[in-house]
């Protein structure tokens, strides 16, 4: 889905420029050109972002800002202004904007801000939804904000390692990981051990989540490429 935009900006030659721009990146862009009928839309509508001038006709900027932060859903802001003074800034940023760039800016450096903010919520919303998240699959059953693990109603003893792997295969059932992947994704790039420590970690693993280990039905072997999770039980996020 398209992120939606609204840019609160008097100088209409400015915001229709922003606004062919942002729209080229495929995001839905609206417009208001003074601060009442600007906080009218933004209280209306359901926005990824608002870019709002400092110096508006009928109310400023600062005070937009902390209507809007009054009220909720959070809203990502970035303020322009032509004012370039440190307390202009922190003044700014202080009542609740999430970026700030001083008039004249460049378009490229415009839309660098605009992504940054919006992966920056992004990867807030996901890692939120992370936080919360229980996996069900099959007997086991893996919360992931109290990092506990239950298999057929019985708490398991997982190191950390442990966990991150069963955690990192659950979230992914059917898709298969090599042994560089798993020390890429799960150790770290800056990892310096060998694959034979995801062989010895995913051995202990499955002595305590398989009723067979010589047999397992969860973490599978894919021979000659590695292990995935078993797409039977899906991982079920609930």
């Amino acid at each position: 889905m398209a992120h939606r935009i609204l840019i609160i900006e008097d100088n209409t030659d400015l915001a229709k420029v922003l606004q062919m721009h942002l729209q080229d990146l495929a995001f839905e862009v609206d417009l208001a050109h003074d601060g009442v009928a600007g906080l009218t839309r933004a209280e209306a509508g359901s926005y990824d972002l608002i870019i709002l001038d400092l110096m508006l006709p009928g109310l400023d900027g600062i005070e937009i800002c902390r209507r809007i932060r009054q009220k909720g859903p959070y809203t990502p802001i970035l303020m322009l202004t032509s004012k370039s003074s440190e307390l202009d800034r922190i003044l700014g940023l202080e009542i609740g904007a999430d970026d700030y760039v001083t008039k004249p800016f460049s378009i490229q450096e415009l839309m660098a801000r605009v992504k940054a903010i919006l992966r920056r919520i992004e990867g807030l919303e996901r890692s939120a939804k992370e936080e919360k998240e229980i996996i069900r699959a099959g007997d086991l059953v893996i919360d992931s904000s109290s990092r506990t693990v239950r298999h057929n109603g019985e708490s398991l003893e997982l190191t950390a390692k442990e966990f991150d792997l069963l955690l990192h295969f659950a979230r992914h059932p059917g898709r298969v990981y090599s042994r560089s992947q798993l020390l890429d994704t799960v150790w770290g790039y800056g990892h310096d051990g060998y694959e034979h420590t995801v062989n010895s970690h995913m051995n202990r693993l499955r002595a305590k989540i398989e009723k067979d280990p010589s047999n397992p039905q969860y973490i599978l072997t894919v021979w000659g490429v590695g292990y995935k999770f078993s797409d039977l039980f899906g991982g079920g996020i609930k």
